[in-house]
């Protein structure tokens, strides 16, 4: 962590030299932060403390900790861009515990230039963000406390070089990505495979908002390759000032060890409604379901694999500007009895009560 903590004050150290050096209107530095502490009590009491496997974001049971918080610096100018981000808490242990150890605690580490002078065309290399999914690691961009299962089993980060072009009027975004995996900083020991992504994103009017994301390549070694393709389509309508939705659906193949035979499947559909009852407060709701029969992403062992349905109800309070508490309730039930009481009988179903307080500078 001591030498991640060294690189942000250089980053920082660093752009305050050119800042310095360069007109205001020209360069533009920023320090953000994002802290959020949560509480989660699942009601199967598990012994060893963790929420199912397929959780990886608040999946501490029983516990006060923090999901995530980060330190960001960003630079930002006309023609070049910079993003350094630091984060610590039970997200990127869950999330990151594939990487080596010095990059299990970078949420953001990219740089990118404009190569138009009259056109939004971007090329960035480094770890971003995923461009798959309306749902981040960052709680307060959220709808809901947690994430969704499709969130959850899909990358959250992706590392490569990526192209991008947004149209004048701001209503098209497309980009074309060079990714070193599903979910990877490190490529995969044994794999000489790049994958690969993109984006298109419509925005028609600032009330709505439709996207198409994909991947295709893989995750295995050479001698083991077996070529996944997915696809995340979503769209956010804001219906009124005080009530929102958003449907999504993720899809996903890949092909069979077993030579000759059909691709396995996996999909997940999403629905979530948010209705603003004032300033201070909102509720939000979602119902989602996912299937993944061959265990592919969500592997059981049982005889019809994960094909699991979800239902949440979640309360937000603005209690400040830079402040949210929220409080959320979900239930799965599964087809399977894929789930373990803490006196270790398998349940088809699971409960959760959580609360956490996002706040952010």
């Amino acid at each position: 962590m001591k030498p991640l903590i060294s690189t942000l004050i250089f980053f920082i150290h660093f752009s305050n030299i050119i800042f310095s050096q360069t007109d205001s209107s020209a360069l533009r530095f920023t320090l953000s932060g994002y802290a959020e502490p949560y509480y989660g009590y699942d009601f199967n009491q598990p012994e060893d403390g963790y929420r199912p496997g397929f959780i990886y974001s608040h999946d501490r049971h029983h516990e006060f900790n923090i999901n995530i918080a980060f330190l960001k610096a960003a630079v930002q100018s006309k023609r070049m861009r910079g993003n350094l981000a630091l984060m610590a808490g039970t997200y990127p242990n869950s999330n990151l515990s594939v990487e080596p150890n010095t990059l299990r605690n970078i949420f953001e580490a990219n740089a990118g230039v404009k190569i138009s002078k009259n056109h939004e065309l971007w090329v960035d290399a480094g770890i971003f963000s995923s461009h798959i999914g309306f749902e981040s690691a960052v709680g307060k961009d959220c709808w809901t406390l947690t994430r969704g299962m499709l969130a959850e089993n899909s990358p959250y980060y992706e590392a490569g070089a990526k192209l991008s072009y947004a149209t004048p009027d701001g209503k098209w975004f497309f980009s074309a990505l060079a990714l070193n995996g599903w979910q990877r900083i490190r490529r995969v020991e044994g794999n000489s495979l790049l994958s690969g992504g993109w984006q298109v994103t419509f925005k028609p009017n600032e009330r709505i908002t439709l996207n198409s994301s994909g991947f295709l390549g893989t995750d295995r070694p050479d001698d083991a390759r077996l070529i996944r393709s997915f696809h995340n389509l979503y769209g956010i309508f804001q219906l009124s000032d005080q009530f929102g939705l958003i449907a999504g659906l993720d899809t996903g193949w890949e092909e069979n060890p077993r030579e000759g035979e059909s691709p396995n499947m996996w999909y997940s559909p999403v629905l979530i409604g948010r209705y603003a009852i004032n300033d201070r407060l909102a509720l939000a709701g979602r119902v989602e379901y996912y299937a993944d029969e061959n265990g592919v992403i969500i592997a059981t062992g049982t005889e019809n694999g994960f094909k699991t349905l979800g239902v949440s109800l979640n309360l937000d309070v603005q209690v400040h500007k830079n402040a949210v508490w929220r409080i959320e309730g979900k239930v799965y039930n599964s087809k399977d009895d894929i789930f373990v009481k803490e006196n270790g009988d398998a349940t088809n179903s699971n409960a959760v009560l959580t609360t956490a307080l996002c706040v952010w500078f």
